[in-house]
Protein backbone atom coordinates (compact mmCIF):
# COMPACT_ATOMS: atom_id res chain seq x y z
CA UNK A 1 0.00 0.00 0.00
CA UNK A 2 2.39 2.32 -1.57
CA UNK A 3 2.14 5.99 -0.29
CA UNK A 4 3.26 7.46 -3.88
CA UNK A 5 2.59 7.15 -7.15
CA UNK A 6 -1.29 7.35 -6.72
CA UNK A 7 -2.15 4.80 -4.06
CA UNK A 8 -2.42 6.97 -1.21
CA UNK A 9 -1.15 10.29 -0.90
CA UNK A 10 0.56 11.60 1.97
CA UNK A 11 -1.90 14.12 2.69
CA UNK A 12 -4.74 11.57 2.15
CA UNK A 13 -3.45 9.34 4.89
CA UNK A 14 -3.21 12.10 7.41
CA UNK A 15 -6.05 14.02 6.93
CA UNK A 16 -8.08 10.00 6.65
CA UNK A 17 -6.47 7.96 8.53
CA UNK A 18 -4.46 9.38 11.39
CA UNK A 19 -6.02 7.62 13.75
CA UNK A 20 -4.73 4.25 12.37
CA UNK A 21 -1.20 5.43 12.72
CA UNK A 22 1.65 5.16 14.96
CA UNK A 23 5.33 7.17 14.19
CA UNK A 24 8.51 6.67 16.09
CA UNK A 25 11.64 8.28 16.36
CA UNK A 26 15.07 8.40 17.83
CA UNK A 27 16.28 11.86 20.31
CA UNK A 28 19.60 11.87 22.58
CA UNK A 29 20.42 13.20 25.74
CA UNK A 30 23.60 14.04 26.97
CA UNK A 31 24.25 13.00 30.55
CA UNK A 32 26.32 14.71 33.14
CA UNK A 33 29.37 12.24 32.69
CA UNK A 34 29.31 13.40 28.87
CA UNK A 35 27.75 9.69 28.04
CA UNK A 36 25.07 9.78 25.03
CA UNK A 37 21.54 7.82 26.05
CA UNK A 38 19.39 7.32 22.82
CA UNK A 39 15.77 7.37 23.04
CA UNK A 40 13.44 5.75 21.39
CA UNK A 41 9.95 6.03 21.18
CA UNK A 42 6.50 5.74 19.30
CA UNK A 43 3.69 8.58 19.41
CA UNK A 44 -0.09 7.98 18.23
CA UNK A 45 -0.96 10.39 16.20
CA UNK A 46 -4.63 10.34 16.42
CA UNK A 47 -4.17 10.75 19.94
CA UNK A 48 -0.50 11.93 20.80
CA UNK A 49 -0.19 8.85 23.40
CA UNK A 50 3.86 8.27 23.83
CA UNK A 51 5.30 4.91 24.02
CA UNK A 52 8.63 4.72 25.44
CA UNK A 53 10.41 1.94 23.92
CA UNK A 54 13.67 1.87 25.40
CA UNK A 55 16.40 3.99 26.53
CA UNK A 56 20.18 2.64 25.59
CA UNK A 57 24.00 4.16 24.86
CA UNK A 58 24.30 1.97 22.20
CA UNK A 59 21.69 1.49 19.82
CA UNK A 60 22.00 -1.14 16.51
CA UNK A 61 19.21 -2.97 14.39
CA UNK A 62 18.75 -5.48 17.17
CA UNK A 63 18.17 -3.95 19.61
CA UNK A 64 15.29 -1.49 18.08
CA UNK A 65 13.68 -4.30 16.78
CA UNK A 66 13.52 -6.03 20.24
CA UNK A 67 11.73 -2.34 21.73
CA UNK A 68 9.44 -2.55 18.45
CA UNK A 69 8.50 -6.60 19.43
CA UNK A 70 8.18 -5.97 22.87
CA UNK A 71 5.79 -2.81 22.22
CA UNK A 72 3.09 -5.41 19.63
CA UNK A 73 3.23 -7.82 22.49
CA UNK A 74 2.24 -4.66 24.72
CA UNK A 75 -0.61 -3.99 22.48
CA UNK A 76 -1.55 -7.69 21.91
CA UNK A 77 -5.14 -7.73 20.75
CA UNK A 78 -5.61 -4.33 21.15
CA UNK A 79 -3.82 -3.36 18.22
CA UNK A 80 -6.06 -1.18 15.32
CA UNK A 81 -2.97 0.45 13.66
CA UNK A 82 -2.14 0.35 10.10
CA UNK A 83 0.48 2.29 9.20
CA UNK A 84 3.95 3.40 10.83
CA UNK A 85 5.90 5.91 9.96
CA UNK A 86 9.83 6.01 10.37
CA UNK A 87 12.53 7.97 9.07
CA UNK A 88 15.28 5.96 6.97
CA UNK A 89 17.67 5.88 9.58
CA UNK A 90 19.90 3.29 9.18
CA UNK A 91 19.32 1.97 12.74
CA UNK A 92 15.98 0.10 12.14
CA UNK A 93 17.04 -2.53 9.39
CA UNK A 94 14.88 -5.05 7.72
CA UNK A 95 13.91 -6.85 11.29
CA UNK A 96 12.47 -4.00 12.31
CA UNK A 97 9.96 -3.80 9.66
CA UNK A 98 9.06 -7.32 9.57
CA UNK A 99 8.05 -7.02 12.82
CA UNK A 100 6.03 -4.07 12.23
CA UNK A 101 4.85 -5.64 9.14
CA UNK A 102 3.94 -9.40 10.58
CA UNK A 103 1.50 -7.21 12.96
CA UNK A 104 -0.56 -6.15 9.76
CA UNK A 105 1.04 -2.51 9.91
CA UNK A 106 2.20 -1.25 6.99
CA UNK A 107 5.58 0.47 7.17
CA UNK A 108 6.25 4.14 5.64
CA UNK A 109 9.72 5.60 5.31
CA UNK A 110 9.28 9.52 5.16
CA UNK A 111 9.91 10.94 1.68
CA UNK A 112 13.38 12.08 0.66
CA UNK A 113 14.27 15.60 1.52
CA UNK A 114 10.89 15.92 3.81
CA UNK A 115 11.95 16.67 7.14
CA UNK A 116 8.47 17.50 8.05
CA UNK A 117 6.96 14.30 7.32
CA UNK A 118 7.63 12.83 10.89
CA UNK A 119 6.00 16.09 12.26
CA UNK A 120 4.17 14.77 14.76
CA UNK A 121 7.33 12.89 16.79
CA UNK A 122 9.47 15.96 16.21
CA UNK A 123 6.89 18.37 18.07
CA UNK A 124 7.20 16.30 20.83
CA UNK A 125 10.82 15.98 20.81
CA UNK A 126 10.43 19.66 20.77
CA UNK A 127 8.25 19.66 23.70
CA UNK A 128 10.23 17.29 25.92
CA UNK A 129 13.30 19.30 25.22
CA UNK A 130 12.05 22.40 26.03
CA UNK A 131 9.53 21.90 29.24
CA UNK A 132 11.78 19.28 30.43
CA UNK A 133 15.14 17.80 29.72
CA UNK A 134 17.10 21.39 29.20
CA UNK A 135 15.91 22.21 32.92
CA UNK A 136 17.64 18.93 34.50
CA UNK A 137 20.87 17.45 34.37
CA UNK A 138 20.33 13.90 33.94
CA UNK A 139 22.84 11.40 35.14
CA UNK A 140 22.39 7.99 33.78
CA UNK A 141 19.49 5.91 32.14
CA UNK A 142 17.64 4.90 35.07
CA UNK A 143 17.01 9.11 36.06
CA UNK A 144 16.24 9.42 32.58
CA UNK A 145 13.73 6.69 32.45
CA UNK A 146 12.33 8.64 35.61
CA UNK A 147 11.97 11.89 34.43
CA UNK A 148 10.55 10.91 31.00
CA UNK A 149 7.88 8.48 32.87
CA UNK A 150 6.93 10.95 34.75
CA UNK A 151 6.74 14.27 32.30
CA UNK A 152 4.65 11.75 29.81
CA UNK A 153 2.31 11.29 32.41
CA UNK A 154 2.25 14.57 32.80
CA UNK A 155 2.33 15.06 28.62
CA UNK A 156 -0.86 12.70 28.55
CA UNK A 157 -3.09 13.27 31.46
CA UNK A 158 -2.80 17.08 32.60
CA UNK A 159 -1.04 19.19 29.39
CA UNK A 160 -3.99 20.62 27.06
CA UNK A 161 -3.04 20.26 23.13
CA UNK A 162 -3.97 22.39 20.67
CA UNK A 163 -4.24 19.79 17.88
CA UNK A 164 -7.04 17.82 20.19
CA UNK A 165 -9.22 21.26 20.80
CA UNK A 166 -7.35 21.70 23.84
CA UNK A 167 -8.01 18.03 25.58
CA UNK A 168 -5.28 15.70 26.61
CA UNK A 169 -4.04 12.67 25.06
CA UNK A 170 -5.72 10.58 27.86
CA UNK A 171 -9.36 12.13 28.77
CA UNK A 172 -9.04 13.29 32.51
CA UNK A 173 -11.84 12.87 34.69
CA UNK A 174 -13.81 16.11 34.60
CA UNK A 175 -13.17 18.70 37.83
CA UNK A 176 -14.45 20.74 40.02
CA UNK A 177 -16.35 23.86 38.34
CA UNK A 178 -15.79 25.98 41.34
CA UNK A 179 -13.49 25.68 44.30
CA UNK A 180 -9.84 26.29 45.32
CA UNK A 181 -7.32 26.16 43.15
CA UNK A 182 -4.41 23.75 43.77
CA UNK A 183 -0.77 23.44 42.86
CA UNK A 184 1.46 20.13 41.93
CA UNK A 185 4.53 20.11 41.10
CA UNK A 186 5.92 17.99 38.43
CA UNK A 187 9.41 17.05 38.19
CA UNK A 188 10.15 18.77 41.42
CA UNK A 189 8.40 21.97 40.65
CA UNK A 190 9.79 22.47 36.81
CA UNK A 191 6.31 22.53 35.67
CA UNK A 192 3.07 23.32 37.87
CA UNK A 193 -0.14 21.39 36.94
CA UNK A 194 -2.60 23.83 38.62
CA UNK A 195 -6.47 21.78 39.36
CA UNK A 196 -9.53 22.42 41.72
CA UNK A 197 -9.71 20.02 44.48
CA UNK A 198 -12.21 17.55 42.71
CA UNK A 199 -9.94 16.83 40.10
CA UNK A 200 -8.36 13.69 39.69
CA UNK A 201 -4.74 13.97 41.67
CA UNK A 202 -3.08 10.83 40.25
CA UNK A 203 -3.10 11.53 36.60
CA UNK A 204 0.60 10.86 36.36
CA UNK A 205 0.43 7.28 37.14
CA UNK A 206 0.85 4.42 35.05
Amino acid sequence: MPVRNGSIGWRHLMNHYKAQILACDFFTIETVWLKTLYVFFFIELGTRRIHLAGITSKTNSAWVAQQARQLMWKFGDNNDFRFLIRDRDSKYGGVFDRVIESEGIHVIPTPLRAPNANAYAERWVRSVREECLNHILIFNETHLQRVLKEYIGYYERARPHQGLNQQTPVPRQSSAASGPVQKREVLGGIINDYYRTKSDSSYYLH
